[in-house]
């Protein structure tokens, strides 16, 4: 068994791809028109990952206040400095996670305002 996508809820889209194609590299896996309000069915590959991200509608653009996805890095403070340079809102900086000693983690905010997690392990 396997994870075929996890749903995302993003307000603009086309902001959404830019983002991800852009700050963490992801590709387009697929962009497909869905209905007849504009909305169409994009899925998002992480580099090296079989699992995808789905954009679902948001209704409003009120950033999330738990984190949304976690990813995982084996260089978070890198990540981190990376996305700094892009703009990218920090939530958190890097840290040890005080749920398991050796991990370190950060959190991040997406163009959707969507909390992100980005840890090493």
């Amino acid at each position: 068994m396997r994870v075929k996508f996890a749903e995302l809820p993003v307000f603009d889209q086309d902001r959404a791809i830019a983002f991800y194609t852009r700050a963490l590299g992801c590709t387009v896996a697929a962009d497909a028109p869905m209905g007849e309000d504009g909305w169409r069915w994009v899925e998002l590959a992480f580099p090296g990952a079989e699992s995808h991200l789905h954009f679902l509608a948001r209704e409003n653009e009120e950033p999330s206040a738990d984190p949304v996805l976690v990813l995982v890095d084996d260089d978070v403070q890198g990540t981190v400095e990376k996305l700094r340079e892009q703009n990218v809102e920090i939530v958190s900086e890097p840290q040890q996670a005080p749920w398991e000693p050796g991990t370190t983690f950060a959190e991040f905010r997406d163009s959707e305002g969507n909390r992100m997690v980005v840890t090493d392990r």
